[in-house]
């Protein structure tokens, strides 16, 4: 009983993934009408070039199987760009875009919303064992305030932690939302992880914006949902 199970569950999963992948197609061509004949183009060249190669040499059958194989991973390589850059395109200027990125990569706690003012300016914390990561979406000069109002906020809990600050934009001196993970990542790691845990210990007893945030009294009080 328990391979049938198995076997169902795996069967379960494929059209979940060929679903997901039929949404995300969906999504992008939305955005980037012409990726359906780009992937496809990219697949046929592929295909055509290692094909021709194997008529030369005298082997086109293994050739016509490598250049299959080598065009659908060359197909996925490029529709996952053209897709993540099509995603990115959508969140652009929305408001916690940059918060959502950050979720996305791997080894960093999140908090949306430390710190924003009456325009909506925002500025959004990572930790990891790069340090403290403090991102700002909004007008640049706005965000320098609470960025410094921020770090002031947090020295005399984490002074041991190294603290990084970007905002997010297009302009001088700042960095694009599709490039935002990878300034991330190119981080210089100097914590280990016993001390990233004590670090985010340390500023969960700090408090945030939204648990610092009143509740409502009576019944029907509950705490506004993030984001």
């Amino acid at each position: 009983m328990a391979r049938k199970a198995n076997t169902d569950g795996a069967g379960a999963g494929t059209p979940g993934r060929l679903k997901q992948i039929a949404q995300t197609y969906k999504m992008t061509r939305q955005v980037d009408s012409k990726v359906g004949l780009v992937v496809a183009g990219v697949g046929i060249v592929v295909f055509g070039v290692l094909l021709a190669v194997g008529f030369a040499i005298g082997h086109p059958l293994y050739a016509g199987i490598l250049g299959f194989v080598l065009a659908f991973l060359a197909m996925a390589i490029v529709f996952g760009r053209r897709a993540e850059r099509a995603a990115f395109g959508q969140m652009e200027g929305q408001p916690g875009a940059a918060a959502a990125v950050l979720e996305n990569v791997r080894g960093w706690t999140v908090t949306p919303a430390v710190a924003m003012n009456r325009n909506q300016d925002v500025v959004h914390r990572a930790v990891g064992k790069a340090g403290i990561v403090l991102v700002g979406e909004g007008n640049p000069n706005r965000l320098r305030g609470l960025l410094a109002a921020e770090k002031k906020r947090m020295a005399r809990t984490v002074a041991d932690a190294p603290v990084h600050d970007f905002v997010v934009g297009e302009g001088e001196g700042e960095v694009p939302l599709k490039k935002l993970r990878t300034r991330l990542m190119k981080l210089p790691r100097v914590l280990p992880g016993a001390q990233v845990t004590a670090v985010n210990d340390r500023l969960r007893a700090l408090g945030d914006l939204m648990s610092n945030m009143p509740v409502p009294k009576g019944p029907m009080g509950t705490r506004p949902p993030r984001g």
